[in-house]
């Protein structure tokens, strides 16, 4: 995996960058309807779920462990699928939506980085994008009630949070890969 991820840095930013980019949209009008926060998480779990299979795609490709990241691409797209086949989901359901996907995508991010820690340093800032999943996907459980705005405010700091941490544990993997790269064979892991 750690080869995988180290020559595929870029999908790491990509997705941190368009969660970033989504979550200062939704702070800059965070008066959009129910409807295009509907759409908006769709296309974010989409892209989200396209690029973990792609990642699994590569790293299957040279026998690397894949499994998380299929599972965390699938869960993406039936997301973004039960998303756009309801658009008239309730204000609830959708909650309860995100926040399954949200926690779901932060477990599997915690595990990955634990398996990650014995091959690169700043597995860190993949713990701590899983754990704001985490701690969205539950403030979203505590609180469903919330009002339209609040959600789209939640949403969009988890977004800008999480991309933040995505785009600098992209370019740490870039950063280690050239380091290796330019320097020899990469380490091998002790057992």
């Amino acid at each position: 995996m750690r080869m995988v991820l180290a020559t595929n840095w870029w999908a790491l930013v990509i997705r941190g960058l368009a969660g970033i980019t989504l979550g200062i949209l939704t702070f800059a009008w965070p008066g959009i309807t129910l409807v295009a926060l509907v759409f908006l998480f769709g296309a974010y779990a989409l892209v989200d779920g396209i690029f973990n299979i792609v990642a699994a795609v590569r790293a299957a490709k040279v026998h690397e462990r894949w499994g998380a990241m299929v599972l965390e691409g699938l869960v993406g797209i039936a997301a973004a699928a039960i998303t756009v086949a309801w658009p008239g989901i309730t204000a609830l359901a959708l909650v309860y939506l995100i926040a399954a996907w949200a926690t779901i995508t932060g477990v599997l991010e915690i595990i990955a980085a634990i398996r990650l820690r014995k091959v690169i340093s700043g597995e860190w800032l993949l713990i701590l994008s899983g754990i704001a999943s985490v701690v969205f996907g539950f403030l979203l459980v505590v609180a469903p009630i919330a009002g339209a705005l609040v959600i789209a405010l939640w949403v969009g700091a988890y977004m800008l949070v999480s991309g933040v941490l995505l785009v600098g544990l992209g370019l740490k993997l870039r950063t280690w890969g050239r380091t290796f790269t330019a320097g020899g064979p990469l380490p091998v892991p002790a057992p």
